[in-house]
């Protein structure tokens, strides 16, 4: 599998791998296009995941957050193809979306999920670093993954662009 920057020839594709994933529900696929139009995107870290056929399998998409008086990178949604799920497709595109992260110089990288598949990546309840949930009873599936600019000056409330305000998935 190749792992790349997302293109404007993938928005198709990405939605479609977007709605298999995460089906019944349509909320994911809309929130892609809206984070996509708003102002907190960040393309670099907008990533696809293409098999060996050349078929689009998975994608993650990050972006800008509010963390204290500074800023952070939200992670969500990351989605693989159903017929893939479990080949270590979402794998390869946390590496690689974490690996790019670090390399732009952000601090830390946050997310909602399930602490038993993202600790593998070194992500840890957000508030062992000092890092406030947008929804206190989200606990430990509130996670945070510090990267090299880390530091704990940093710490404080966590807001997410505006486009997850208006759904209820995160």
């Amino acid at each position: 599998m190749l792992i790349r920057r997302e293109e404007p020839s993938d928005l198709a594709a990405v939605a479609q791998v977007t709605a298999a994933a995460f089906a019944p529900s349509e909320i994911e696929e809309r929130l892609l296009g809206e984070l996509r139009a708003g102002d907190d995107w960040i393309p670099q870290l907008s990533l696809v995941a293409i098999g060996r056929d050349g078929s689009l399998i998975g994608h993650v998409l990050c972006t800008r957050a509010r963390l204290g008086a500074g800023t952070a990178v939200g992670l969500g949604p990351i989605s693989v193809r159903p017929d893939r799920q479990r080949a270590h497709v979402g794998s390869a595109l946390m590496h690689a979306v974490l690996g790019a992260a670090d390399a732009l110089g952000e601090p830390v990288v946050c997310l909602l999920g399930d602490p038993a598949f993202y600790g593998r990546f070194g992500f840890r309840p957000a508030a062992e670093l000092g890092i406030d949930a947008p929804e206190p009873a989200w606990g430990t599936f509130f996670q945070a993954r510090p990267l090299a600019a880390w530091s704990p000056e940093l710490a404080g409330p966590f807001v997410y662009s505006e486009p997850f305000s208006r759904t209820d998935s995160h």
